[in-house]
């Protein structure tokens, strides 16, 4: 062994025993599962799905009905028996909610909230939105739409024209009963958890995101935008949902 190659040896088992483990070690989880909110869809996840696949990971958008909260959990649920291997829970807004419950799932490793609600045991989502009316009518069976006018204007205001206004037209209309509901289960007591607050959102107060972060001990990130600010700017919700990949994936 020459001279160089003995003291590379040396230098690699002096690395060993300190246990500091190098780059190749750290394997990332690479089943994403995207659970989106109230009054959106699974296409509002597009840009994240493409920088996500492009970057080599297995991504699952759960097409949950907003038809009551345990509905969504169960719609949730079907998505992640479909995983093989660890996974990255996702939500955005009410899937926040949803994430809380489905995230008990041994399969889970980690919680990631983008601008989402974080209830805990007893709490609902409602009591976390400004006060003042409703930001639609209900319909007969407690359905309830957003008006266009204030969709446009608070709930995508950063997203380009035609693209929040094919959001308002394709909307998923949420039972109000899923917003009031009291969770029963808060995974984030019990997974490591990672928080994107949006220092403009005008659905939830920032400072209530703040505050589901800080409790949750997540980390967190904020970013200038509205409550779809990924819509508009989906990198650095990517690249935050990443870093839970490989966070939990060197654990």
């Amino acid at each position: 062994m020459n001279i160089i190659n003995k003291t590379l040896a040396i230098f690699l088992l002096a690395l060993a025993g300190t246990g500091v483990s190098t780059v190749a070690n750290a394997e990332p989880i690479k089943n994403i599962v995207l659970v989106h909110g109230a009054w959106a869809d699974g296409s509002g996840w597009k840009g994240i799905y493409d920088i996500l696949k492009r970057d080599g990971y297995n991504v699952s958008v759960v097409a949950n009905p907003d038809t009551g909260l345990a509905d969504d959990i169960a719609a949730t649920q079907r998505t992640l028996d479909r995983q093989n291997g660890p996974v990255v829970l996702v939500g955005h807004s009410y899937g926040g909610v949803i994430i809380s419950h489905a995230g008990v799932d041994p399969k889970v490793k980690a919680l990631v909230y983008i601008a989402a609600f974080a209830p805990d045991i007893g709490e609902s989502a409602a009591q976390f939105l400004p006060k003042g009316p409703l930001p639609g009518t209900p319909t007969k069976d407690g359905i309830l739409f957003m008006d266009r006018p204030t969709y446009l204007a608070a709930f995508a205001p950063d997203v380009p024209q035609d693209v929040k206004e094919f959001m308002a037209d394709s909307q998923v209309p949420i039972q109000l009963s899923g917003v009031t509901a009291k969770a029963t289960t808060a995974a984030w007591k019990d997974k490591p958890t990672w928080y994107l607050v949006s220092q403009n959102d005008l659905i939830i107060p920032p400072d209530n995101e703040r505050m589901f972060a800080k409790r949750m001990k997540a980390t967190t990130e904020e970013v200038a935008g509205s409550h779809v600010q990924f819509v508009a700017h989906p990198q650095e919700a990517a690249k935050l949902i990443e870093a839970a990949a490989y966070g939990a994936g060197s654990k």
